[in-house]
């Protein structure tokens, strides 16, 4: 039997916001009727889930990881909010099966992680690393040993997405040649040109960039035999992921001079917070720029950020939209003055007939209704104008199929109140 269940009226939404999220989101949040709680770390596992006991909504950036064990424990949280590109720091399969919400910012600080990828480009090509460490220490190396202009020489992107295809653009404006690699069928853009090998791209590129999702199977796919097949005295960036990347074989091929230097922005172990001690195999290397992934930390993509996944997270509340919601079927909804019942289920044959019968058993006058589904959950919402008697939603929560329920009364708008959810 589901085990979806409504609390009614909730007085107050609290939203917990960890990792120095942006300012504009609490205000959003906060305006919308949500209290905000705001703290500049991470927290781990057992943390997270003391913390969350009184908090609905969750917003994080990469660091904090949003597990199975914290999803299961907590079954009062009703979304999760991630400051950030990438998802992979939440177990997305347990957040839909628990009927927990996730947004993302997809868009918002694409620009940023270009602008990075293009500098260090220069910079790497001109080895000004290199220079400006012999200047610290005292040493004048005036020489164009080693130093090179971009225009000319060969870009090769492995992951032609929002980042990848925009970064191809600029660098075509620089006077590069582009080539570019993705698994899946991409439109090149400008005078980009498609490899089909990974291999190919390797062996024309002089700077191979990375800018793949964090999906499991990117785990591990640069290997010590990528960095071998690379041109002689190229160069390496990575501002995607850290898995994605054997550091160890990247440093034995800079040391070597095989690859004549490299940009990396996140690494496979990463601190939770400024001021932490880092280590790394890449530290040291001359012609090797490290940065603390900070790829999409520029104040105007923060600020986007902090608009975007606010705004989904207080429409998700405020109208139960779940439009860009990466693991739940989109709806894009709008405030009709009406009664809401937003039913998250398991996408079986039969569902919506089940859910219409209990209401037409309470004599409810349905306004409308919209159904989405995605994979294994299907997600109805109903707006009702009026009922002749009381129960319908026990008897929805009581379905096998049920999720997540939630229900809002006409013109209130704090969210449905929250209960557990299926599991």
């Amino acid at each position: 039997m589901g085990r979806g269940a409504v609390a009614h009226h909730r007085s107050v939404l609290r939203a917990l916001l960890l990792e120095n999220v942006h300012p504009a989101a609490v205000e959003i949040l906060r305006d919308a009727g949500i209290e905000v709680e705001t703290r500049s770390g991470a927290l781990d596992e057992a943390e997270l889930i003391e913390t969350l006991a009184d908090f609905q909504i969750l917003g994080i950036r990469s660091k904090t990881q949003v597990t199975r064990h914290v999803l299961e424990s907590v079954p009062g949280l009703l979304a999760v909010g991630t400051f950030s590109i990438g998802t992979n720091q939440i177990d997305l399969d347990a957040a839909s099966s628990h009927g927990v919400a996730v947004f993302n910012a997809p868009f918002s600080n694409t620009r940023s992680v270009v602008e990075l990828a293009v500098a260090e480009i220069i910079a790497l090509t001109r080895r000004l690393a290199v220079r400006d460490k012999a200047l610290h220490d005292g040493v004048w190396d005036k020489t164009a040993e080693g130093s090179h202009e971009v225009r000319g020489r060969t870009l090769g992107i492995i992951g032609y997405g929002n980042i990848g295809s925009q970064l191809s653009v600029l660098a075509e404006n620089l006077g590069m040649n582009v080539v570019f690699y993705d698994t899946a069928e991409k439109l090149a853009l400008g005078n980009a040109r498609r490899v089909e090998t990974l291999g190919e791209l390797l062996e024309v590129a002089d700077a191979v960039t990375i800018h793949v999702d964090g999906r499991a199977g990117n785990a591990g796919m640069f290997t010590s035999d990528m960095f071998a097949r690379m041109k002689p005295g190229s160069i390496f960036l990575n501002l995607s992921r850290g898995f994605v990347v054997d550091v160890e074989s990247l440093r034995e091929h800079i040391l070597s001079g095989h690859l004549s230097g490299a940009a990396v922005d996140v690494f496979p172990t990463e601190p939770k917070k400024r001021g932490d001690h880092f280590e790394s195999p890449l530290r040291g290397l001359d012609n090797v720029i490290l940065t603390p992934h900070v790829g999409g930390s520029t104040l105007e993509a923060q600020e986007s950020i902090g608009h975007f996944v606010a705004k989904k997270l207080r429409d998700y509340f405020l109208t139960a939209s779940t439009t860009l919601s990466v693991n739940l079927p989109n709806l894009q909804l709008e405030h009709t003055g009406v009664g809401r019942i937003a039913l998250l289920h398991r996408n079986v044959p039969g569902v919506l007939a089940a859910v219409n019968q209990v209401f037409a058993d309470h004599g409810a006058n349905i306004e409308a209704q919209m159904l989405a589904t995605r994979g294994d959950l299907g997600y109805v919402v109903t707006d009702i104008s009026d009922v002749t008697q009381r129960g319908a939603s026990k008897k929805l929560m009581a379905m096998d199929t049920t999720v997540r329920l939630r229900i809002r009364d006409a013109f209130e708008r704090p969210e449905f109140p929250p209960g557990p959810a299926a599991g």
